[in-house]
């Protein structure tokens, strides 16, 4: 089974770019998508109805915000929209696919504001998103998204000049260590310790070229699911997007 996360910064952008190729050419069992930033109604008739794929949407309340997606070949037993935090489901954050022997959560979880305002919210979205997780750790679970924090000081590229900022700060970085002390794998780890493996690039000073990146697109699985875990991987070579699609195998 192969399973690709992408936040796509804009699914209307993306799709004029070749995206419905590309979906079609990957031929992944599970797609998830991040900030999609449109209502299904605003989009293609041929990004609804997908050759293979069954679709769902969670889409924000504001117009041209967030959003999820998930094409899945396989149709869930159910789908949650919603994890209990008010306004995090408002803002179309979550998808809850539950499978006979997997649950898949596909998140686009709050960046806090370059000024750090909305930083609370983040951590306070991280602690719900906690309190969850130490529920499901026991289940075969598959933790997807964009998580909007580089974990260590290897996930970018200029780590000493971000400690204070958001998205690399020390309680920010905590919370994706609480996620992996509950028994979550970060399954690109898993595989891949070398440096310079990033899933987004700021779009000023040609950042994507010179590789100024940073890792803040993951796959966590729990226990039960790491001994299935074959592979993880970073389409780098994907464009469309300040994020690169990131993929599992299992």
């Amino acid at each position: 089974m192969k399973i690709i996360s992408w936040n796509v910064n804009g699914l209307r952008a993306v799709y004029k770019r070749g995206f419905l190729d590309w979906l079609l050419a990957l031929d992944a069992d599970i797609v998830c998508l991040q900030e999609i930033k449109a209502f299904k109604e605003q989009l293609d008739p041929s990004l609804l109805n997908v050759k293979n794929y069954f679709a769902y949407f969670n889409s924000a309340q504001k117009s041209g915000y967030s959003g999820l997606l998930v094409y899945t070949k396989e149709k869930p037993l159910a789908v949650g929209k919603k994890l209990g935090l008010e306004r995090f489901d408002k803002e179309g954050r979550s998808l809850l696919l539950e499978y006979k022997d997997l649950l898949l959560l596909n998140v686009y979880l709050p960046h806090g504001d370059r000024t750090k305002k909305n930083l609370p919210y983040k951590l306070e979205v991280y602690d719900f998103l906690l309190k969850k997780l130490r529920r499901w750790k026991d289940k075969n679970l598959v933790l997807i998204g964009d998580f909007n924090i580089a974990h260590e000081e290897i996930d970018l590229a200029r780590p000493k000049n971000n400690k204070k900022n958001v998205m690399f700060t020390p309680e920010e970085r905590e919370k994706i260590d609480k996620i992996i002390e509950l028994g979550f794998t970060d399954t690109f780890r898993k595989f891949h310790q070398e440096e310079g493996q990033y899933t987004w690039w700021p779009y000023f000073a040609n950042a994507r070229e010179r590789n100024l990146g940073w890792r803040i697109d993951y796959i966590f699985v729990s226990k039960r699911m790491n001994k299935k875990v074959k592979d993880a991987f970073i389409l780098s070579q994907v464009k469309g997007s300040d994020h690169c699609p990131i993929g599992l195998e299992i």
